[in-house]
């Protein structure tokens, strides 16, 4: 895998240094957690927001509902 440069502020840096060193891990695989974190997150925000459109259409809600159930996989904790 290859590595190229990025810019970030000083502050930006320091805080990824600061980051690294207490994981004890590289620079490198600290930006590629932050990013991956990231996107996680926005993942999840998405989610969220598509979720809360469904909730406000009743229809819409019991429909995602139902199918949720009629597809869902007993994990046998029940």
């Amino acid at each position: 895998m290859g590595t190229t440069t990025i810019r970030v502020d000083a502050e930006t840096h320091a805080r990824l240094q600061e980051l690294s060193r207490e994981s004890g891990t590289t620079l490198i695989e600290t930006v590629r957690e932050a990013a991956e974190a990231l996107g996680r997150r926005r993942f999840a925000q998405q989610v969220a927001a598509e979720l809360a459109g469904l909730r406000r259409d009743a229809a819409a809600w019991a429909e995602y509902l139902a199918e949720a159930e009629a597809t869902s996989v007993p994990d046998g904790l029940g």
